[in-house]
């Protein structure tokens, strides 16, 4: 069953936040939402938690902030906002008139709610997941994520009219208990290569000049949250090992690396995406030992700036069409630090190969990841599961 064809279908957008929030989900539901109003190919209303400012509405985009509480990411780290009771009726009551439900990941509240009511109402539900196996330093959390993936997923992504994930390394996992209603599918997300565009070297230079950064130096970029989760214990021990190299950390979170007290270390909070793009082109590399993500967006930005990627291995699998133009390290073992710091000097050790590489990685990021081509795939997917209008 579908809407007809000469209507748009009424899509009901979920997310835990909206994208000022500045987060990898939030950040691919904007990029998403924002194409398929502005063309016409979907009506959306979108949800999300009042603790960032929504965005401005647009013909084809309707958004509403719901009332909730986050000290669990303020206290813990865990972007896992609670939603006030006023805010889930007025979510339930929105999946009642729509066509479609779409959720970015289903283990935060209000995406639960969302897809028990979908069910009540009758309401097909599209879901794309992120996140997969997040292997936390605590038993006790690894227990819980696991079980509540085997348990919720399997009931949440089985019955979904479609599933979609954003690496295959997370597709993989999810395959091996899951049964699907409908055959998952891996779908890239896009960078927009208008904003994250290539530097020459003389735009380098100068961008470096800025930031005080001479082309001798070698500058390493760190874009994210400042959680466990995203490597920072990691960081901070190869950091200490490179004393003669320069880091900037852009981002936010309790694990700040403005408290290690390393002189080579500078930290930029609140950037915008669209601020982060002359780091991005400045840096000789984007180092990301995150582990439990599908394949982040900053990876693909930094890319499509021209700027080589060292991530984790487990974070290299979900996109291995990249694995000529990026690189990648395990991230296990008493001796990671090490390696991982071996590896970065190995990557930065010869000037000479870095130009050509810097325009092969730019290559392959601006033929392998459009958003307009991503956003026609959602398209055509939210059309061909909506209910009749």
């Amino acid at each position: 069953m579908s809407a007809t064809p000469d209507r748009s279908p009424r899509v009901l957008l979920v997310t835990h936040y909206f994208p000022r929030h500045r987060g990898g989900v939030e950040s691919v539901a904007w990029e998403i939402a924002s194409r398929l109003a502005a063309t016409g190919r979907a009506d959306i209303t979108w949800h999300a938690s009042d603790t960032d400012e929504a965005p401005a509405q647009r013909p084809g985009l309707r958004c509403v902030p719901a009332r909730a509480c986050n000290a669990v990411e303020r206290r813990l780290g865990l972007p896992f906002p609670l939603w006030s009771p006023a805010a889930l009726a007025r979510l339930v009551r929105a999946v009642r008139t729509s066509n479609v439900v779409h959720l970015h990941d289903f283990l935060y509240l209000p995406n639960l709610v969302a897809w028990a009511a979908a069910r009540l109402s009758g309401r097909p539900v599209v879901v794309t997941q992120h996140v997969g196996e997040i292997p936390y330093r605590s038993a006790l959390l690894r227990l819980a994520l696991a079980g509540a993936n085997r348990v919720l997923g399997s009931l949440i992504l089985g019955s979904a009219a479609q599933t979609l994930f954003v690496s295959q390394a997370v597709l993989d996992y999810f395959r091996r208990f899951v049964r699907f209603r409908r055959a998952p599918l891996a779908l890239a997300n896009g960078v927009d290569g208008v904003t994250f565009a290539f530097a020459d070297e003389p735009r380098r230079r100068a961008l470096r000049s800025e930031i005080g950064v001479g082309m001798r130096t070698p500058l390493l970029l760190f874009v994210g949250r400042f959680v466990e989760k995203k490597g920072l214990p990691l960081l901070r021990d190869i950091v200490q090992r490179l004393p003669d190299t320069r880091w900037i950390f852009a981002g936010w979170g309790p694990d700040d690396p403005a408290r290690w007290g390393l002189p080579n270390v500078s930290v930029n909070r609140g950037l915008a995406r669209e601020e982060l793009v002359s780091l991005y082109q400045a840096a000789d590399l984007l180092v990301l030992p995150s582990f439990g993500e599908g394949f982040p967006l900053v990876v693909q930005e930094a890319m499509a700036c021209g700027t080589p990627a060292l991530v984790s291995e487990a974070t290299a699998a979900g996109c291995p069409e990249a694995s000529a133009v990026l690189a990648s390290e395990p991230l296990d073992g008493a001796d990671a630090a090490r390696r991982w710091a071996a590896r970065i000097e190995a990557l930065l050790g010869s000037p000479e190969a870095q130009g050509p590489l810097r325009a092969r990685v730019a290559d392959f990021a601006r033929s392998a990841w459009s958003w307009e081509r991503c956003a026609q795939h959602y398209a055509e997917i939210l059309l061909a599961c909506a209910t009749p209008t």
